[in-house]
Parts: C-alpha cells; structure tokens; sequence
C-alpha cells in the first residue's frame, strides 16, 4: 500500500479492492491527489481537550514520535495549555476552544490536517460535535471515545465522511483501540490457518485510576449506570454491570487480577467487523477495595443516578482527591488481555501492559494519529479493527508504536507461555 500523508484540505482519491482467501479479508488501496505530497512531520495537529491527561500525553507523545510535527494544544485552560506547550517546545502553540462552540470549533479545523478528539467523557452525550465539524471543514478525524452509543452515533456519520473524502477513526486509545487491533490480529492469524474463531474475550486491569484523572473516573462511573451487552453464539445477551468476576492472569509484571463486565464499544464492533459470535468485555482495578466500591455503587446507586452527567461529575469531586492519593501508592499499570478461542479448541492470547497508564493511552492515541497521517485510512468512519480504518499492513507498525515502555507484548502465544501460572493438564503439557 502507498503510504502519503494527508496535507491540507488535499483531496484523496482512493480505490479498495477486498479479497477473500481462506477467510482472510485484505485490502488494496491505491491513492492518487491533487496536490503535491506534504511530509507527515510538516502536518498539523489539533489535540482537543488536550490540557487533559489523556490529550496531554498524546500531544507529548505525538512529539516524541514525530518532532517535528506541528501541534495545536486546544483546550479551555490557558494556564494549563501554556506550561504543556512549554514542554512541547517550539513545533506547538495553545489554542483556546470550546467544543460546544460550533463555529469556533470549525475556526480551529480550518488550518489542520487531523484533529485529535480527547475531551471526554463521551458517556450520555447526544451530538457529534467535533466530527460534523472535521466532516464540514474536510479535516481528518480520530478520537478516544470509550462509549458504544456514542461510537456507534460517529459510525452513523460514515457516508458523510466519505462525501467529503475524509478519514476517520472511532474508539482509538489504548482501549478501546490497541486492544480491537489486537483482536483483529488474533482472528487473522487463525483465520490464515483456516481455523474459526468462536469466543474472544476481552480483560482490562487498571491500577486506581492509572493516573489518568478525573475524567476516567467519570467514565466508570457513568459505565456503571449502563446494561453490559455481550454476546454468546451471535445472540445478545443484557448482563448487570460489574458483575460476572472472573480472576484472569495477566502474565509477568501483573500477575492475577479480578475482573468484572462493563458494557464496552469493542464488544458489539468486534462482534460485527469480525464475525466472532460470542465477545465479551471485563475490567478490573487495584486495590481491591476500589472493586469492591464500584459493586457497592452498581447495587446501591439508583441507574438514572450513574447515568446523570453533572451528578456523575459531583461525585468525581468528592472522591477525586482520595482517588489521587491512592494513586500515589497503588501506582499507574495498566494490562490488556485478549483471548481467542477456536473451534479447534485452541486458545490464543495477546498481552499488553505498561507500568503508566497516563504514558500508553498517550502512544495508543499518537500511534493512530500518525497511521492516519500516513495515509492507512480510507475516507469514511470507521472502527479500529476495521482494515479500511488502520490497514492489515499498518497494523505491525501501529502496534509497535504503541508498545513502546511496554514491560510485556505478546502476541498470538498459547495461554501457558505468557501466563505467570500456567494449568498442567499431566505429563508436562500445559494449557
């Protein structure tokens, strides 16, 4: 595949053709523009909510990735956004935006060629805001949403993108995001083996809030006020949130971990794009007692309550400060676990974890921005597993990018080699 960049307001003309050989989907794009190729590193990126910890650590590791990158820092905090600027050096600059502003939103899409989408929650959010913008001034588009509605409503949105020739991705952090192209790989190896999936499996472990602030504790709050959908033999199935605990081995530097549902994007995209019919998502915190909180509030705390934005924003408030306390002695890791069992009986796992959670969302989100840079996006709206989202040739790269810090990646491995407890079944074979 050609790899370009995507210059300002240049306009794509790009041709897939889809082949299908032992099941395996890939795709063939072909690029031709208007106007004269523009290096990755001379493009300009708008990180919005980037005085956050989230749009902070990607605009830091977009930096980091491609110094010489031109970086938009858009938030409301003046204050905030210069002192990150400052860090960022001379290549960024702050930008005051007020995403609920439609023209001023549209005003700071004019003059770049990707916009970075880090203002969440995105829980209980009816509109599109910065997507219909980036559609309207023909701006490339990614964001960190963590929500289903809200994934599935930039989805809606994808015939729109494609009239206006531009590439955008849904639910692209670390998870939601590094985790659905991981899956993606999984089933493409087995599949390439002519063997079909039939159960994935999402485990997510966080410890306190991974340093992430405020925000993700918002978004566990409003996720516990949500139904969990998962899926078992292509049938729906509505499960009780942060119930259904499993205790999963998350391999070296981690080690076993409870786990509960939540009601995630990548259940029912996964589902979709990848043709498994049964998927599932659990997540899990340390210490134990956070756990323990968050089923206490699923039990005691009425739903329309956890579903209510400026409620769920009281509470953060109130438990923030101890949250960042305990943060201080509970530390910042983060793992992702993807399992993949087949009809064979076979099972193969992806491992993913990171000593900061505030660091890898940060080169999650970066290693997508720059793939859509690179020109692996088709125009459209598309989820992270899709192969016209980030191409089957791209993923290698993305991963890597994004596994930069990692204290484990494993790829496509048998559960007894990467787990720290490995199950004998007799004569020295493991499962």
């Amino acid at each position: 595949m050609a790899r370009v960049s995507l210059g300002l307001n240049q306009k794509l003309v790009i041709c897939c053709v889809k082949e299908r050989q032992s099941g395996v989907v890939s795709s063939s794009v072909q690029l031709s523009k208007t106007k004269k190729n523009q290096n990755v590193s001379s493009s300009r990126v708008l990180v919005l909510g980037g005085t956050g910890r989230v749009g902070g650590a990607t605009a830091i590791a977009l930096s980091k990735l491609s110094p010489d990158l031109q970086i938009l820092v858009a938030g409301r905090n003046r204050e905030k956004g210069a002192r990150l600027v400052e860090t960022l050096g001379e290549n960024s600059e702050f930008v005051e935006v007020d995403i609920d502003d439609e023209k001023a939103l549209e005003a700071a899409l004019k003059d770049v060629d990707l916009v970075v989408h880090a203002a969440g929650p995105f829980q209980q959010t009816e509109r599109c805001p910065v997507l219909e913008a980036a559609i309207s001034t023909e701006t490339a588009y990614l964001d960190v949403c963590d929500d289903t509605s809200y994934g599935f409503r930039a989805k809606s949105f994808h015939q729109k993108a494609v009239a206006a020739n531009i590439p955008a991705i849904t639910t692209a952090g670390i998870y939601p995001g590094v985790s659905n192209v991981m899956a993606a790989e999984l089933v493409r190896a087995a599949r390439s083996e002519s063997i079909e999936p039939e159960r994935l499996r999402f485990f997510y472990y966080t410890a306190g809030s991974g340093g992430a602030g405020p925000t993700i504790l918002a978004t566990s709050f409003l996720l516990l006020g949500e139904e969990v959908v998962a899926y078992n033999r292509g049938e729906v199935v509505k499960l009780k949130p942060y119930t259904g605990m499993l205790n999963i081995d998350f391999g070296k530097g981690i080690g076993k971990r409870n786990v509960y549902l939540l009601n995630l994007p990548e259940v029912r995209s996964t589902h979709e794009n990848l043709g498994v019919p049964s998927v599932s998502a659990r997540f899990g915190t340390a210490p134990f007692f956070w756990n323990w909180g968050m089923e206490a509030m699923t039990n005691l705390i009425p739903g329309e309550i956890l579903r209510d934005r400026e409620k769920v924003q009281q509470m953060v408030q109130l438990f923030d400060p101890l949250v960042r306390a305990v943060d201080g002695i509970a530390g910042q890791r983060v793992s992702m676990r993807v399992d993949l069992e087949c009809k064979d009986g076979r099972t193969m796992v992806g491992i993913f974890s990171h000593k900061r959670l505030s660091q890898s969302v940060g080169m999650s989100t970066a290693a997508f921005a720059l793939a859509i840079l690179e020109g692996s996006t088709m125009p459209g709206v598309w989820f992270p597993e899709e192969p016209e989202g980030i191409a089957i040739e791209a993923r290698e790269l993305l991963l890597k990018r994004a596994a930069e810090g990692t204290i484990n990646f494993v790829m496509n491995k048998p559960p007894w080699m990467v787990e720290t407890d490995p199950k004998e079944f007799g004569l020295g074979i493991y499962i």
